[in-house]
């Protein structure tokens, strides 16, 4: 979830969690830098995260250990499951989706808090995808969910429907960025039916394409060093984009 913040006439400075709180007050507003705080003596922005993978020469000569990433990508899933309320999948029938579903609903029937000694409170899990009727990703999730054994739903929506949400989809996202209004327009569809079943938190894909290179300019890098860079470019830069909008269109 991003911060914002902004100044006042009076160099009095404000945050909040959407810009549109800020708007009526302050002259500037800013996104507040992750992985960074603000020193108040000084006024100054430092950042102080930073990680070695950052750097390419820092692992160039690792070697890919498929186990443990497996592991780890069950870890991060199964840590998210410790919840109370009803939870669910998005499901596009992609690759990164798909296996997100997989690993949620092998743990889906057990409380992931109890180290599974009980029964789930909501054992069967739910995913959810979203198109124009006939679309080949609504068939492609539907042999996923059918695979797995998730109760699926299958949510439409119109032309029309798309363009009659783009003032309420521009509000919650808040930005004009015709890719990012594109891709939240289906999504924020999609997250009022899933509100309105209940499903409190869901888990997706994000993020993937730009920890593995899975998009198709990757296969144009010309040397492994600019593949990566690339990767860690877009992986800082998500909380502006990918992550804001699933963040917003979802909330």
């Amino acid at each position: 979830i991003p911060l914002y913040m902004g100044y006042d006439e009076h160099g009095q400075l404000y945050v909040a969690s959407e810009m549109k709180a800020l708007v009526p007050v302050c002259r500037t507003i800013k996104e507040f830098p992750a992985g960074s705080y603000l020193w108040s003596q000084d006024g100054e922005i430092r950042s102080y995260y930073h990680r070695d993978w950052f750097d390419f020469d820092a692992v160039k000569d690792n070697v890919t250990d498929k186990n443990e990433l497996r592991q780890a990508l069950e870890d991060s899933v199964k840590s998210h499951l410790m919840s109370d309320v009803p939870y669910g999948v998005l499901l596009s029938g992609g690759l990164d989706s798909s296996i997100i579903s997989a690993i949620t609903k092998k743990y889906a029937a057990r409380r992931v808090e109890d180290q599974e000694r009980s029964e789930a409170w909501w054992p069967q899990l739910h995913s959810f995808a979203v198109g124009l009727p006939g679309s080949p990703d609504l068939k492609a999730a539907q042999e996923v969910a059918n695979h797995l054994g998730t109760v699926h739903h299958e949510i439409h929506f119109t032309v029309q429907e798309g363009l009659d949400a783009i003032r309420d989809v521009i509000y919650h996202i808040e930005t004009y960025d015709v890719t990012t209004i594109r891709a939240s327009t289906p999504m924020y569809l999609m997250s009022r039916k899933i509100k309105a079943m209940g499903i409190k938190m869901v888990l997706s894909g994000e993020g993937s394409d730009e920890v593995f290179g899975g998009y198709l300019y990757f296969h144009k890098a010309p040397n492994a060093k600019e593949l990566h860079e690339e990767t860690v470019r877009k992986l800082l830069a998500l909380h502006m984009y990918d992550c804001a909008r699933a963040n917003k269109a979802m909330s």
